[in-house]
């Protein structure tokens, strides 16, 4: 029976990358490295680019021009991918909905034959108590919140012991206790493998509680790099104007 290698986080680099559709640039020019065991927050409103730029780092879009290194090697080389654990927590979750809920978690334990069956159930059960939902193996992902869906996602991220995991807007369209709860998992995930973490959110508070670093996106290009603190003391009145949006209370009559 194959076994997964040791655990160990990556560095991230990424070059010059630059993505257009249909004549349109997205991205400008972006670069950027990301250490070993960091948590580094692409930050941005919507339509800056943000998303197709996770999509580029895990290969599942081509640059047309600029790379991406992981641990110094072209990311497009398949060696590489093969060499590294990659874990993605998409948007939406995307479980597949023909499979229980440890179905999906076990997936890729069970596909590449990592593990015995009886072993994957105890480790399914094991990461799923992990994320606050022991005992929902036999569910079906259709029963569950929006939230706890996101929470079996970062599970099926645990399983496979990534070396990077990349999240994309994971507390989008959730209500804020749950939004909490998945900044949560996100750093007791970091906590636990040591992975290197590269999140996409427009969500201030999870930006700033999860972010060694952040970058800050708009139209395709990076306007600023910094600590959380650094951003948010940041002069350049674009973003001051994206951290500290709030709407406006209703005039009285």
């Amino acid at each position: 029976m194959t076994t997964l290698p040791q655990s160990k986080s990556v560095r991230v680099e990424v070059r010059d990358l630059r993505k257009s559709f249909n004549g349109a640039d997205v991205l400008k020019s972006i670069s950027f490295k990301v250490g070993p065991g960091e948590r580094f927050v692409i930050m941005g409103p919507s339509g800056s680019g943000k998303s197709v730029l996770l999509r580029l780092i895990i290969g599942l879009l081509a640059p047309d021009s600029g790379e991406i290194l992981i641990e110094g090697q072209p990311s497009r080389n398949a060696a590489v991918h093969s060499k590294y654990r990659t874990a993605m927590v998409f948007q939406s979750a995307a479980l597949l909905t023909s499979l229980s809920v440890g179905e999906n978690v076990g997936l890729y334990l069970a596909e590449h034959q990592l593990k015995t069956p009886a072993e994957i159930d105890a480790i399914v059960a094991r990461t799923l108590e992990t994320v606050g939902l022991k005992d929902l193996q036999d569910r079906s992902p259709s029963e569950l919140s929006g939230g706890m869906q996101k929470r079996v996602a970062i599970a099926r991220a645990l399983v496979v012991e990534p070396q990077l995991v990349l999240f994309d807007e994971p507390t989008s369209e959730l209500d804020p206790l749950m939004a909490v709860t998945i900044g949560e998992e996100i750093l007791k995930l970091n906590e636990r493998t040591g992975a290197t973490s590269i999140i996409v959110t427009h969500d201030r508070e999870l930006a700033f509680a999860t972010g060694h670093h952040i970058a800050m996106i708009h139209d395709g290009r990076i306007l600023f790099m910094g600590t959380p603190e650094e951003v948010q003391h940041n002069p350049d009145p674009t973003i001051q104007k994206f951290i500290t949006a709030e709407l406006a209370p209703p005039k009285p009559r």
